[in-house]
């Protein structure tokens, strides 16, 4: 799910980058903050961040003692994408194991989808391995799946989130193919 949060940072710009022009200085910060934006990747709480939509306010400065640096508390609001339980997804099947398939779905690298939870879909081995329902609907690499999250972990270490998920309900399956 897309979310929308209003954030307050706190931005360090070293002492080479001050200049006494403040539109220089407010770029410095707005790409400093950028940048510390796309190194944070993920939190347990927010999800993915994936875009910062305004800058709301930019806060007095501190010198900072021993360095020289300048600190400026930042307020700016930004786009996160959490997975959470029962939320309906799409995702593209990026490998085949006789056990499940693995997908991806915007920032989450990591969706498990175990041949447990698309009882109807048999797997069929090869060179390409596919599964294969009775229908004739096929899973394999680069088709798009519509999915429901059953379950959701947050890996701290890797700053990213893992999900389980389902095509046990109405018009879940693939929804295109190659």
């Amino acid at each position: 799910m897309f979310l929308k949060a209003q954030l307050s940072w706190n931005v360090i710009i070293p002492a080479e980058s001050l200049d006494v022009k403040g539109l220089m200085l407010q770029k410095s910060i707005i790409t400093r903050l950028l940048d510390d934006f796309s190194t944070k990747k993920a939190t347990k709480d927010l999800g993915y961040f994936l875009a910062v939509t305004t800058l709301d306010n930019i806060g007095e400065g501190r010198v900072r003692q021993h360095t020289g640096d300048v600190l400026f508390p930042v307020l700016f609001s930004c786009i996160t994408f959490k997975p959470y339980r029962g939320e309906i997804l799409v995702g593209v099947v990026h490998k085949i194991l006789k056990h499940g398939v693995f997908l991806r779905c915007g920032p989450i690298e990591n969706i498990y989808l175990s041949n447990q939870k698309m009882s109807d879909y048999k797997y069929v081995p090869g060179e390409n391995p596919i599964f294969m329902s009775d229908k004739m609907s096929k899973i394999e690499k680069d088709v798009v799946v519509r999915f429901i999250v059953i379950g959701t972990k947050y890996i701290e270490t890797d700053r990213e989130f893992q999900a389980v998920v389902s095509l046990e309900g109405d018009f879940l399956g693939p929804v295109s193919n190659k």
